[in-house]
């Protein structure tokens, strides 16, 4: 086995979250230029946080002004903290000789599961983060009426499916609240996207030629996604915590915001590792990564959802 067997095998799972296909309703977010400070180092109270620069400061256009001196207004700007999310594996048990040589294919073969289990966790959970907590002027939270023009509520099963006009209602929450007309996205559910589907009549094959790696699909001024993890609502329309068992009445949400208003930031892969050299019974390396990363609103503005 390689003396730097550690080293390559921990390069290679940062080089696969990394280049790991991205959730792409994330695709375009800029990655924070902020550096990463990491407290409480190998203590259970380590964290990894970023301090960026934010203002919500406008300035105040005069027209047509006849009245000296202008007037004075002051700038004001402040300082956002976020942690970033911590994500953990189980600790994996690797032989010695399944480690000999330590080829790109057997790293990928023995780290797959964990990576796989990491990427899977931070979109989750990212999505969620974005999504709003409730109704608000800035945070509109809506409910799907099944409604196409004047025909009869739309159902599936009990629930009423999205249509083309609820999309349009969403469109007029997205502008009373403020949100930009450029770069709105909506990321769908999966339930909400079988309900548009089957709107032949609004949306034709633009839904059915989507395919990984073109353009999203643009309706109503949304670029549409679709993701399977998406967060849950109460009935009154209060989003459930990340993780909370989901209960009958509980509804499956998709939600929408603004590229511009979303922070994202990828913190430390840390690798924990202990040679088989120092287990005689087992003879087995042990194995378990650490990855931080954030991806989180600005501020609870220009965010919403549809249930």
């Amino acid at each position: 086995m390689p003396a730097n067997f550690p080293e390559i095998w921990l390069d290679r799972v940062i080089e696969n979250l990394d280049n790991a296909d991205q959730a792409p309703w994330l695709d375009g977010v800029a990655e924070l230029d902020a550096d990463v400070s990491q407290l409480g180092e190998n203590t259970v109270t380590e964290k990894n946080i970023i301090h960026i620069a934010a203002t919500d400061f406008e300035v105040d256009v005069l027209i047509n002004n006849t009245t000296y001196p202008i007037p004075v207004q002051v700038y004001d700007d402040g300082d956002l903290q976020f942690s970033l999310d911590k994500y953990q594996t189980k600790v994996v048990t690797v032989s010695d000789d399944q480690v000999l040589g330590a080829s790109y294919d057997k790293i990928d073969k023995v780290t797959k599961a964990g990576t796989r289990a990491i990427l899977t966790e931070k979109f989750e959970k990212a999505i969620h983060s974005i999504a709003p907590q409730e109704n608000t002027a800035k945070t509109p939270v809506i409910f799907a009426t099944g409604v196409n023009g004047t025909d009869a509520p739309l159902m599936d099963g009990t629930r009423l499916r999205l249509t083309y006009d609820d999309l349009v209602r969403l469109k007029a929450a997205c502008k009373s609240g403020k949100f930009p007309l450029k770069d709105r996205r909506l990321v769908l559910s999966e339930d909400h996207w079988n309900d548009l589907l089957l709107d032949r009549k609004n949306f034709g094959d633009k839904l059915v030629n989507y395919a990984e790696g073109t353009p999203a699909p643009k309706i109503a001024g949304f670029n549409l996604y679709t993701y399977e993890n998406m967060p849950y609502y109460t009935a009154a329309g209060v989003k459930k915590a990340y993780g909370a068992v989901v209960a009958g009445t509980d509804k499956v949400a998709s939600v929408v915001f603004c590229k511009d208003g979303i922070a994202k930031k990828t913190g430390n892969t840390k690798q924990y590792f202990a040679p088989a050299a120092t287990n005689p019974t087992g003879q087995t390396n042990d194995l378990a990564y650490r990855h931080y990363f954030l991806a989180t609103p600005f501020r609870a503005e220009k965010i919403g959802a549809i249930l």
